[in-house]
């Protein structure tokens, strides 16, 4: 009676937690009849346990045989079937789309039924084939726009000039775009999130030859894998339950340049597919056996250091050396504070004519904040702040009380100008705290600039000789690291 009891117990535990997952899962024994569907299920496809459970599974999905069903082919089988997609009609008439993995069940050895854990990928895969559809439209509006001699770029709007930055770092990398974008060779970019990856490669391809050839973005961590595939290489109708003929982003981008962002998150069995358009320029459709020629410039983006992408195993290492064949690097903001003021001024402008207001500039202090800042967002991060103030000020400044509340906190009164309250209270006079923090400015600005007498004269826009007047008075020497 107590083991009876305890295993009731177990049971109803082992149910319990089965219906508190988020994924529907179906268990079916040796003769296909449905012994378990969890609540999960029963939001997934509309139908109640009492209408599934005690049928045969063909009798429940009008849409299915003994041919397409996953869990039937496992058991026939006895191997799991992982990661794949399928469109499922019920008798009731409910379509959708799932992504799915069935796998065996075995007791003492012996195969006892089959299970299947599927979640919900309908909205996903519409959303995804409506957008991939539009752009075909829009590609095919473009040829003939082109064809009537009018020339409109629908799909990349970014070019060189658009890029913003006076920094060595960014007039180096703008000279090195104008010199690959006539290249077909692929390219592999690298930069933190927010750096502007997606504006550099739009510039890059409206510099070139192609510029009036489509202009196709994915992201790769966006969808699951094999939704992404189908989305990339298109499909045939039959290949899977529900498919259709439907071209892919790889045929979309014919002549044009498409871009594989965050490539370091597409699966390894994927990125072996991109491998292949890259070194034999063809593809197939999934399930078909056509093979269909690829002639798009394929640019990939990570936001990680490739290196540790390859290490770490999510970036095959052949597929890193056919990418890295232009290699180029933004680095982020917080390496290149020369390139603030410009882009502040951009960006007050830009959300100036969106606003309709009229902005003079910022105050020093809010400058100050930006120059001490790491900007972990990069330039979006600087462009949202911005667009934060804006939306609060009443005036034609921006100010630090206009700036957001976790970048005021971050930089408070008490340290703004490089040295705490407490310390300023310590001193004895107020020319003695002016000394304190005009040494503290001086010599983070030495710092900056490697303390390169001339380079951080020039940054403080103060004469060579004065700066040296007030090192000496300050007791500051080049023995710190730098040279005269």
């Amino acid at each position: 009676m107590e083991f009876h009891l305890r295993g009731n117990i177990e049971k109803h535990i082992f149910i319990s937690i089965l219906d508190a997952i988020d994924s529907a899962i179906t268990v079916i024994d040796c003769n296909g009849v449905t012994i378990f569907y969890n609540k999960a299920a029963t939001r997934m496809e509309g139908l109640n346990p009492e209408e599934v459970i005690g049928k045969h599974l063909l009798s429940i999905y009008p849409s299915l045989n003994e041919n397409n069903s996953s869990l039937l082919k496992v058991l026939e089988t006895k191997w799991p079937v992982v990661e794949q997609q399928q469109t499922l009609v019920t008798n009731t008439g409910k379509k959708g789309t799932v992504l799915y993995s069935t796998y065996p069940l075995f007791k003492d050895g012996v195969l006892i039924g089959a299970f299947d854990i599927s979640r919900d990928i309908t909205e996903i895969k519409n959303l995804s084939e409506r957008l991939v559809d539009l752009q075909a439209k829009l590609m095919d509006n473009k040829k003939k726009l082109a064809s009537s001699s009018y020339n409109n770029n629908y799909s990349s709007r970014f070019t060189l000039d658009d890029i913003i930055g006076e920094s060595q770092a960014i007039i180096k990398l703008k000279k090195l775009a104008r010199r690959v974008a006539y290249s077909p060779s692929p390219i592999l970019l690298y930069g933190e999130t927010g750096t502007g990856k997606e504006v550099f490669v739009q510039a890059i391809h409206n510099e070139g030859d192609n510029g009036n050839k489509p202009f196709v973005a994915q992201n790769c961590a966006a969808l699951p894998a094999t939704l992404l595939e189908s989305i990339l290489m298109g499909t045939v109708k039959g290949s899977f339950t529900g498919s259709e003929d439907r071209p892919g982003l790889l045929e979309i981008a014919h002549g044009g340049t498409l871009l594989l962002d965050e490539i370091n998150s597409m699966p390894l069995e994927l990125q072996s597919k991109i491998l292949r358009v890259l070194q034999e320029g063809c593809f197939r459709r999934i399930g078909d056996t056509k093979l269909r020629h690829a002639e798009s410039r394929i640019v990939a983006c990570t936001n990680v250091d490739p290196t540790e992408a390859v290490k770490n195993k999510n970036l095959r290492i052949d597929l890193y050396y056919r990418l890295n064949v232009i290699s180029l690097y933004i680095p982020p903001l917080r390496e290149r504070k020369e390139d603030i003021p410009p882009l502040v001024n951009h960006f007050i402008n830009k959300l100036g004519d969106r606003f309709h207001v009229s902005i003079k500039g910022v105050e020093d202090r809010v400058m100050t904040v930006f120059d001490n800042y790491d900007w972990p967002g990069n330039v979006r991060e600087l462009q949202h702040c911005l667009e934060h103030a804006i939306n609060v000020m009443s005036g034609s400044i921006i100010k630090l009380e206009h700036m957001p509340l976790y970048l005021t906190k971050h930089f408070s009164r008490n340290n703004i100008y490089g040295v705490s309250l407490p310390s300023i209270l310590d001193v004895q006079s107020l020319p003695e705290a002016l000394s304190t923090i005009e040494a503290n400015f001086i010599r983070d600005a030495l710092a900056k600039c490697s303390w390169n007498v001339t380079q951080t004269a020039r940054m403080l826009k103060i004469p060579r000789q004065t700066l040296q007047y007030k090192m000496r008075n300050l007791e500051l020497n080049t023995n710190n690291g730098g040279n005269l």
